[in-house]
């Protein structure tokens, strides 16, 4: 502490007095806010005390009392006035010192944008992101020779096996014709003529001649075996 401090206190920052000036407002409002009540509590009672001397005749002393009346009410309305000069000054202080914060927090906000622009290393930045992109690209050529190798791998066998498996369906498709072709038709004369007919159909034309219509379906089958 030096002598100036000592001998008229300690400088105050802007922010300090205007804490201060706020603490001090504050105070003023709430002493105001007490004698007003006060007052509100003298005016009731003197209307009551208006209201007895009427009743006993006392005319003098009512109108003593209205004259306190009158300006108790008045001291009312002043305080009124006073507090709401004091709270419109403190709304004023209030917004001077968020103003001052707000300052404060941009200026702190404006020395690291321009340190950490001082410290970015453009060339450093650059050569790091053609790095990655570098890297990126060679990393999605093996992600796709691995793909391709797996699906090398995956399909060994999957055509004849898919081979076998239309082979089979055929067959069970030949097999359900077959059996249609077994059953006996409604209509013919006797069973020794559709069976000779169903031969036919699946053995394939011989000496003689065949259906058409059984022809036709032996054609459709053969079709289906190749």
């Amino acid at each position: 502490m030096n002598i100036l401090e000592w001998a008229f206190g300690k400088r105050m920052t802007p922010a300090e007095r205007l804490r201060k000036n706020q603490r001090m407002l504050d105070k003023a409002i709430r002493e105001l806010d007490q004698v007003r009540v006060k007052l509100e509590k003298q005016e009731k009672t003197l209307v009551g005390q208006i209201k007895q001397s009427a009743q006993k005749g006392q005319m003098g002393a009512a109108k003593i009392q209205a004259k306190d009346l009158v300006r108790t009410r008045r001291y009312v309305e002043k305080f009124y006035g006073m507090r709401s000069q004091l709270q419109k000054i403190s709304l004023r202080l209030q917004t001077h010192r968020t103003n001052e914060q707000m300052m404060q927090a941009m200026k702190g906000a404006t020395m690291a944008l321009g340190s950490m622009n001082r410290s970015m290393n453009l060339p450093a930045l650059q050569r790091i992101a053609m790095e990655f992109e570098r890297e990126n690209d060679i990393m999605e050529q093996r992600q796709e020779m691995m793909d391709d190798a797996i699906d090398d791998a995956m399909d060994v066998g999957i055509e004849e096996e898919g081979d076998e498996v239309v082979e089979q369906v055929l067959e069970e498709i030949g097999v359900d014709l077959n059996q249609a072709f077994g059953e006996t038709p409604t209509g013919l004369q006797s069973d020794k003529v559709a069976e000779g007919r169903v031969a036919q159909a699946i053995g394939g034309p011989s000496g003689g001649a065949g259906d058409p219509g059984d022809d036709d379906l032996q054609a459709r089958l053969d079709s289906l075996r190749k």
